[in-house]
């Protein structure tokens, strides 16, 4: 049960509960169709009490997003899950879809670079690690390691890690995984950044498929796009930041960022460095550029029944 303790506290101080993130015109059983029903427990995520059902966390971000746009402040948003859990457990487990690290010493080195990136992103805007009770198991068979039942346990780890960073996790500065996602592919969201200028930093960029994307949801925002590495920004940000930084225009509105487990790194940075919003967006970016079949397919919460 020691794995899980942060995790219990959170609930058993009634701060937190596992609860269905229910969304308008979100279709999860066509994504699960076309892998596997079970994706569907993932739809039971954690809640801060103060937030009653989906809808909310929603207009949460939504307000977020429209204050920091009016008022020109940072709002990092950074999402985690396996790939990140892997990595910030020390392993090579974070070399899934995309190369991440090099070594296990290599991340062991970069790691201060992480804990300062999420103590700003805390403070200032919002972690949205994907924690559902499947991810929030531990191994079971005490001393007697041999018969042990593996179970996933990586969710409620990585709060543990927060914990011990001294990183805070709250009601205002945590937000479901898939929200984001299930936000970046709404109408509010093309309404929102409509006339802004935005910038898309990715390895890969489609420009036409980018701008039919918000024409769909009659939203022409201005998009600039700055190439990134494919691989091992998570390890190499502190070599590269400074030219791609350079890249991004002084008076940009908002940044969207593809870049693994390195999109932390990213977003703090640019919210600090321009005051702007500077999201997460990794699969939904691959949705813009017309390219889903780099995430091996559709993602939960990223397809609407009115589309």
């Amino acid at each position: 049960m020691e794995k899980k303790r942060y995790l219990n506290d959170l609930i058993n101080q009634g701060l937190f509960r596992f609860d269905r993130l229910i969304i308008k015109d979100i279709d999860n059983e066509l994504v699960a169709s076309f892998f596997s029903p079970t994706m569907l427990r993932e739809e039971i995520c954690l809640f801060a009490n103060v937030i009653k059902n989906g809808a909310d966390y929603c207009d949460v971000l939504q307000l977020r997003l429209l204050t920091a746009l009016q008022n020109r402040l940072p709002l990092p948003v950074a999402r985690f899950a396996d790939g990140e859990y892997a990595f910030y457990s020390y392993t090579l487990g974070c070399n899934g879809l995309y190369k991440q690290a090099e070594s296990v010493g290599t991340i062991r080195e970069v790691m201060p670079q992480h804990i300062s990136a999420m103590k700003y992103v805390a403070a200032t805007g919002l972690l949205a690690p994907l924690v559902h009770p499947g991810n929030s198991q531990p191994s079971v068979g005490g001393l007697f390691s041999f018969l042990q039942t593996r179970r996933d346990s990586s969710g409620s780890d990585f709060l543990n890690f927060l914990n011990s960073a001294g990183i805070p996790f709250n009601s205002s500065n945590y937000i479901p995984f898939y929200v984001i996602y299930a936000y970046l592919t709404s109408p509010e969201f093309a309404a929102a950044i409509d006339g802004k200028k935005i910038c898309i930093l990715n390895s890969e960029y489609n420009e036409k498929s980018c701008y039919d994307w918000f024409a769909k949801s009659l939203s022409w925002p201005r998009i600039h796009y700055v190439p990134i590495p494919a691989e091992y920004v998570a390890t190499r940000w502190e070599e590269t930041k400074t030219e791609i930084l350079n890249k991004i225009p002084p008076d940009v509105d908002l940044c969207l960022a593809g870049a693994g487990v390195g999109a932390l790194l990213i977003c703090a940075d640019v919210a600090r460095i321009f005051s702007v919003p500077a999201i997460d967006a990794g699969h939904v970016l691959n949705m813009m550029n017309g390219r889903a079949d780099k995430s091996n397919g559709a993602r939960l919460y990223t397809l609407r029944r009115n589309k």
